[in-house]
């Protein structure tokens, strides 16, 4: 038992109470096949899962991209969760994409053989991460350079090692994020790849079109994109087969395979698109992203409905201080608020059939950390102890703020947990 140091002395800590430190809340605490949210077997306020939502998601996407021909590398950054990881290879996922080394590190330990990270990788420690991973011969990794700088750390560590990174030249536009901006910075790029043939080989070309807003925008950059892929596809300076071109975020994914899907460059390409977001979906800014695919993209309008919320937040009214005031006990460490607050759906008296809709101006108007303010009408028959359902806008910032996640049946009974790796 590990004894905690305090100030004033050696502590025998509450250890045996609250478990270990390195483990405060086991699985099945959070949940166990069989147990009923509507039964208050879950501890609330909770984030979960629905099953049926989720093979729908999964499925939705895979028949998306084979209407394409083109791969599917979710990012995992989204989720954090290696059970969805796997699922959504088994659905037949070219790889994963992670946004950094602790992440992909934790994707290999639970059996992810390849990553896209869709960031460059910087600093030593992060570059040792990655180089052990490589040491399985089995495991593909990718990474991202927009700089002669970059390059040359690179190319130095990994000739320490004697190892060979896969590497896609980043490309970027002005006022954005990351990546090369015009010709002059990408011929920088090459020419410094050339000084380390033996640490670094260029794999493919990648983007993220989502700093763009405009659609017409977005489809110059992805032209660009694939002018740039064939450029080098003819000058040799790929050391991979198939070529990797890649780009998609969660919002422009149709357009991005509508543009990269007629790409010939002369040469076997993998063209993978990386939406993360549409295996839980949300009724905010990617729901508004899939309306607009399902009224202008004719993949997407001939397969059966659109993505589905599949990740909802309980939580019980703790008090109603005020005629139009209810308080809920759910905050901003349980639930996203940067792209708008959650927003009440279902409302649930123990002892009762069934949830049914709230009404109709129920709104969040604020919260605090563990607090949520719910504007109600005066009257409005809500009591303290009723469990309320929210959906919510952008995922990934909500399951960050979740280890244990139950998964739910159709009948609301816990069915698996899902654990988080952030």
């Amino acid at each position: 038992m590990r004894e905690i140091k305090y100030q004033t002395g050696i502590i025998d800590p509450l250890n045996k109470a609250l478990g270990r430190l390195e483990a405060p809340l086991a699985p099945a605490e959070a949940g166990q096949p069989g147990w009923q949210l509507l039964r208050e077997e879950l501890s609330l306020p909770a984030a979960v899962l629905y099953e049926d939502r989720l093979v729908h998601n999964l499925q939705w996407m895979r028949n998306f991209m084979g209407e394409y021909g083109v791969q599917l590398a979710p990012h995992g950054k989204t989720t954090m969760a290696p059970k969805l990881f796997a699922r959504q290879l088994a659905e037949g996922a070219w790889g994963i994409t992670l946004a950094t080394a602790q992440q992909t590190a934790a994707a290999a330990a639970h059996g992810v053989k390849r990553v896209l990270m869709a960031n460059q990788l910087v600093g030593r420690r992060n570059m040792e991460i990655v180089a052990d991973l490589l040491r399985d011969p089995g495991f593909e990794f990718f990474t991202l350079v927009d700089s002669a700088a970059l390059v040359d750390q690179l190319g130095a560590y990994f000739r320490e090692r004697g190892q060979t990174l896969q590497v896609l030249l980043e490309l970027g536009v002005t006022g954005g994020r990351t990546g090369v901006r015009d010709a002059a910075q990408q011929a920088d790029v090459l020419d410094a790849l050339s000084r380390w043939p033996d640490a670094l080989s260029l794999a493919g070309v990648e983007i993220y079109e989502g700093v763009l807003q405009e659609e017409a925008d977005i489809r110059q950059f992805l032209r660009r994109t694939v002018a740039v892929t064939r450029e080098l596809a003819a000058a040799g300076r790929f050391g991979r087969s198939p070529v990797v071109m890649s780009g998609a975020g969660s919002a422009w994914y149709d357009v991005v395979a509508e543009e990269f899907a007629r790409t010939d460059i002369g040469a076997p390409i993998d063209i993978v698109l990386r939406p993360g977001c549409y295996l839980t979906h949300d009724v905010g800014i990617y729901r508004a992203a899939q309306e607009r695919i399902l009224s202008s993209n004719p993949v997407a309008q001939k397969m059966r409905e659109g993505l589905l919320p599949a990740l909802q937040l309980w939580a019980y009214v703790q008090s109603i201080p005020e005629a139009r005031r209810a308080i809920i006990g759910l905050g901003k460490r349980d639930a996203a608020f940067d792209a708008g607050m959650p927003i009440p759906a279902q409302l649930y008296r123990p002892g009762t059939e069934a949830p049914v809709a709230v009404p109709a101006g129920w709104k969040v108007t604020g919260m605090m950390d563990q607090h949520a303010y719910l504007e109600i009408d005066a009257g409005d028959d809500v009591r303290v102890g009723d469990m309320i359902a929210f959906d919510i806008s952008h995922p990934c910032l909500t399951f960050d703020k979740w280890r244990h996640i139950p998964v739910l049946d159709s009948q609301l009974r816990v069915i698996d947990i899902v654990q988080t790796y952030f």
